[in-house]
């Protein structure tokens, strides 16, 4: 079986975030790449496949050489090889039409990609890369087995779970859930060592238009003052409630 993950670059969530250019780019200075949390919870899915039965494993991000260290780190967690679409990544289509073309060429049994990267959460990638591959689909996954070309997988639902059964290939959209936080793996020295003897491939793009650009950027207000109501005074605090807040 041979398997692609789907790797983001994005910010570590203790960066603090400013923009420039009159808040229209993000300000990288300063500020601490990881693996996409939901990334990492499939690529360490990959991992069992891999151990359990003899998976190939491929990471791949869209991006620029800045890119390369979270690639080697995910070569480091075991990752067989790792390929760089060499190109800015702008939008999830862009990115999406870039990933389709690798899979269609590599001949990608199983893309495992996280539900949404946690920089612009749009949540809409896997969607589309199932789409333009003619992929199965399966997104808010926290469940993956594999045996031979049947798969069966649990996603989450308003109110519950749904467990699915489908074909490869397949494309999943995987989150915490998909293997528990406790089984994320720390890279080693050894493994570190090792992921700069495997294979980082860097292909030339196709060229894919994005369809949409950020036009301006905003940080969320700050928080107001707190008006503190004494616990016996349930009158005042209804009235704060309904006449200041308008929450009731």
């Amino acid at each position: 079986m041979k398997i692609l993950v789907c790797i983001s670059h994005v910010p570590d969530t203790t960066s603090k975030i400013n923009f420039t250019d009159g808040d229209t780019k993000f300000d990288t200075n300063g500020v601490q790449f990881v693996i996409n949390p939901n990334d990492e919870f499939g690529l360490t899915r990959a991992m069992w496949f891999k151990e359990k039965q003899s998976a190939e494993v491929t990471v791949i991000n869209v991006g620029g050489p800045e890119t390369e260290p979270t690639l080697r780190k995910a070569l480091a967690i075991g990752a067989d090889s790792a390929i760089r679409v060499n190109t800015e990544a702008k939008d999830g289509y862009q990115v999406a039409k870039e990933i389709a073309n690798v899979v269609k060429d590599g001949g990608y049994d199983l893309v495992i990609a996280g539900r949404e990267s946690i920089d612009y959460n749009g949540g809409m990638v896997p969607g589309m890369i199932a789409a333009l591959t003619n992929a199965n689909f399966v997104t808010n996954c926290i469940s993956l087995e594999v045996d031979g070309t049947n798969a069966t997988a649990m996603r989450e639902i308003d109110g519950g779970k749904e467990t699915v059964a489908t074909n490869l290939p397949l494309v999943i959209g995987g989150q915490k859930g998909l293997v528990e936080e406790s089984d994320l793996r720390i890279p080693n020295m050894r493994g570190i060592m090792m992921a700069r003897k495997k294979p980082l491939s860097v292909v030339e793009p196709i060229n894919a238009a994005a369809e949409t650009n950020s036009v301006k950027f905003e940080k969320p207000a700050p928080k107001g003052a707190v008006t503190l109501v004494a616990p016996d005074n349930l009158d005042e605090l209804i009235n704060l409630l309904h006449n200041e807040a308008k929450a009731i």
